[in-house]
């Protein structure tokens, strides 16, 4: 037996390893294929030599030294908002990066958060990636699921391919509704999406004092202070997580290069930051945004980021005039203006944090830092009058100005969910029409680009004018490696980039735009840019939480030459119709070929969760053990519903109190609980009105059946309900809930069971507020 496996030893060993390896940087196929066995295989270890695997690094692959990579995400964030773009607003750490590289004038994404995020991810364009609009407002036309396709790999999952080390701090908004509960699937979760370690929130938005803690698949609550011992906020801890993890991260492998994806919670609302930041505004904008705008397009001219002769746009008239306002208003309004200024320098200040420790690990000189100002234009979704809580804008409730008067003082802070006024937003956008969600205007699409890599950039302090957009920057990131996106990714054939790369305008200012043609497209508003010339057709405004009808065919349709007109300030669609027909015709030609059709108008109705897949479709009960948290998104949809709800507890003969379930906190939802002995149930109206039916005798001790029975007048936005409040089958209390939550419950906080996380429901009693007897279940029955 010997004798025949040594004679056949080499036939065996050619069968076990046979397959090439392939390592070059224009690798067709990742993850690679198993590599050939380059050793020797005998009967015995004596008579074998064994080849040790080599590391993932990139130098395994032949990449000598390739940079690190540092993306900077601000959220919500305008043109004319950060100082190193001409705004008011002093921003350092941005200076330091545009000082230190260059200054893109031409930038663009997709107004609107999520489809923005997911094109910079995959370097496809947001409807071609199924992400024509936030998640939340998902329907199922193949440009608008939500589901980012595996046929559209992240740049994030190359460069792990290659060795690198990949963390996600922040805001990740690019998980569907329906995926975001402990189930999962986490296939759109950070690291289904090409990292390592996530540590932030996944959402639209959260509190930055309490916000909605993930670490990578687990929700966890906050610290109660930053890592110095200050008190705790959001971008803060995130730059603490971050700089923890860079140093660890070349501590253990220096080998391996970083790719840290910073995305801020800040600018977007709530706007809230701790009070030293709010005063060191304290007076700065009491001459009001017509005033801002004015000098802050002085100050980009000055800058050079906006060219000489630039105009003005005009405001749009359904915004007021600073002027026309009265002085209480005036008062409220430059608050909160302060409190976004000092938001917008906080968030800078713990950016330039990163640089700081990026530089003392003396890494700083090969890293390719992007520092983005905006997902998309500033944010005009706190209505013409700003809000103290944000959920009264997706719910259409109005605030009353009286009650923003009287909180004043405390706006920033975590008492409120507060949002400044359209206007501030159009300022903020300065010098452009429009704001967020406008795709068809430059102020929905425009953003403040610094890119700064002192080791592969030669520039210092220049700018670029060359037309780009957010789907360019992962073709620049791979050049810049030297790597190319795979033809095929863990088995499915990717769709090819639809960016193209910047690296060309690194060393050449005058260099022909290589991006001729770029599309448009959000909620109806529609545009197109093709050499020099932009159509532009809007389709409502963004304050508004829904459009009058149209026909999303027949635009109106504006034409401005851009290459001349920076600001879109003069429409010559009358005086040149035919330049018009070719680019409306072109932009329909994109919109087919990009999954942009069907066109679609629609905001709240999109809203409706029976428009996506569910984990409670069809189902009328749902019980749950104790210590449960689940988003929205994975709850039972009780708006305008008869539902009854039952606890199955057991209590002590010394008494038990805390939370049975709640949904939302401190901004809005519904709470039921046991407290000083007596059962309450407890509803709040965003904060404009609150519901608070509670027993008036203790309820019993040893075994009990508590039950909240809601009885809505019907199933309709805002009805009204009765509310029976029941232990062991006998009423003990009842009560009235006059107006409903329409919309959304929350934007961030869960359903909890047996606790309450983030924010508290109602004032009064200390979180987690966990019940203290034996909570066994928690049914809810839809009637």
């Amino acid at each position: 037996m010997k004798a025949f496996l040594q004679a056949n030893l080499t036939v065996m060993t050619f069968a076990i390893g046979w397959f090439p390896i392939l390592n070059a940087p224009g690798q067709e196929v990742l993850p690679r294929p198993e590599p050939a066995f380059r050793g020797k295989i005998g009967l015995t270890y004596k008579d074998s030599e064994a080849v040790k695997p080599e590391l993932k690094i990139p130098q395994t692959y032949g990449l000598e030294n390739p940079p690190n990579i540092l993306i900077v995400l601000i959220d919500d964030c305008g043109y004319g908002q950060m100082g190193t773009f001409g705004g008011g607003i002093p921003t350092p750490a941005m200076d330091r990066i545009a000082n230190s590289g260059i200054r893109y004038t031409h930038f663009h994404t997709t107004a609107l958060c999520s489809p923005t995020r997911a094109a910079l991810l995959t370097g496809r364009n947001h409807h071609s990636v199924a992400s024509g609009v936030i998640g939340e407002a998902g329907t199922g036309f193949p440009g608008y699921s939500g589901i980012i396709p595996a046929s559209a790999a992240t740049f994030a999952k190359v460069l792990r391919e290659y060795g690198y080390a990949n963390a996600w701090f922040g805001k990740n908004h690019n998980v569907p509704d329906w995926e975001t509960s402990l189930v999962g699937p986490f296939d759109r979760w950070a690291s289904g999406l090409g990292f390592d370690y996530f540590y932030g929130f996944v959402g639209g938005d959260t509190d930055q004092f309490h916000p909605a803690l993930v670490e990578n698949k687990k929700r966890i609550e906050p610290p109660e202070t930053n890592e110095d011992g200050s008190a705790y906020h959001f971008t803060t801890d995130i730059a603490d997580k971050a700089i923890r993890m860079m140093r660890a991260s070349k501590a253990v492998a220096p080998q391996r290069p970083f790719l840290v994806y910073f995305a801020t919670g800040a600018t977007h609302a709530p706007h809230q930051v701790p009070a030293e930041w709010i005063k060191k505004f304290s007076g700065q904008f009491d001459d009001g945004w017509d005033a801002y705008r004015e000098k802050t397009l002085k100050r980009q001219i000055e800058l050079g980021v906006v060219p000489e002769g630039t105009q003005l746009t005009p405001r749009p008239t359904s915004l007021p005039a600073w002027d026309s306002l009265p002085a209480n208003e005036k008062r409220v309004y430059a608050r909160m203006m302060e409190v976004f200024a000092g938001f917008t320098a906080h968030t800078d200040h713990e950016v330039g944090r990163l640089l700081d420790a990026i530089e003392d690990m003396g890494e700083l000189d090969n890293t390719l830092v992007f520092y983005m100002a905006g997902d998309n234009g500033s944010s005009a979704e706190g209505g013409l009058s700003g809000l103290l809580n944000e959920m009264t804008f997706f719910n259409a409730i109005p605030e009353p100005l009286d009650a923003k008067l009287a909180a004043i003082d405390s706006l920033g802070s975590d008492r409120h969910y507060n949002h400044f006024p359209a206007a501030w937003a159009h300022a903020m956008d300065t010098p452009f029409q429009w704001t967020k969600q406008i795709a068809s205007h430059f102020g929905g699409t425009r953003n403040g680009l610094a890119v700064s890599w002192p080791k592969g950039i030669q520039a210092r302090g220049e700018i670029r004018h060359q037309f780009h957009h957010v789907i360019d920057i992962a073709p620049t990131i791979l050049e810049a490696v030297g790597i190319q996106m795979p033809a095929q990714f863990e088995g499915v054939a990717q769709k090819p980039i639809e960016g193209i790369s910047m690296a060309y305008s690194f060393e050449d200012a005058e260099a022909e735009d290589r991006r001729t043609t770029q599309y448009f497209e959000m909620l109806g508003n529609q545009g197109i840019y093709h050499d020099g010339w932009m159509a532009s057709a809007i389709r409502g405004v963004p304050w508004l939480s829904e459009n009058e009808p149209a026909d999303l065919l027949n635009m109106p349709w504006e034409l401005y030459h851009v290459d001349q007109d920076f600001s879109q300030a003069n429409d010559l669609a009358q005086q040149n119709p035919e330049k018009l027909e070719e680019m409306v015709k072109l932009f329909f030609a994109e919109a087919a070929k990009y999954n942009v059709l069907p066109l679609d108008d629609r905001k709240t109705e999109r809203l409706n969760v029976e428009n996506r897949p569910s984990l409670t479709q069809g189902r009328k009960k749902f019980s749950y053990p104790n210590l449960l948290r689940l988003p929205e998104g994975a709850a039972p949809d009780l708006k305008h519903k008869s539902h009854t709800i039952t606890a199955q507890v057991t209590i002590p003969e010394s008494g038990a109190e805390g939370m049975l379930i709640t949904q939302g906190g401190r901004f809005a939802g519904y709470g039921l609980f046991v407290k000083d002995g007596r059962l309450v149930y407890h509803y709040n109206l965003a904060g404009v009105e609150r519901y608070n039916i509670e027993s008036q005798d203790r309820i019993p001790t040893g075994e009990v059946t508590l039950r909240m029975v809601y009885r809505s007048d019907a199933d309709k936005p805002f009805a009204g309900a009765d509310v029976t409040l029941y232990a062991n089958d006998t009423k003990i209390a009842e009560g009235r809930v006059e107006k409903s939550i329409p919309n959304r419950v929350t934007l961030d906080e869960t359903l909890d069971v047996g606790f309450d996380t983030g924010t508290p429901i109602i004032e009064g009693f200390d979180m987690p507020f966990d019940f203290t007897g034996n909570l066994i279940s928690v049914t809810i029955e839809l009637d």
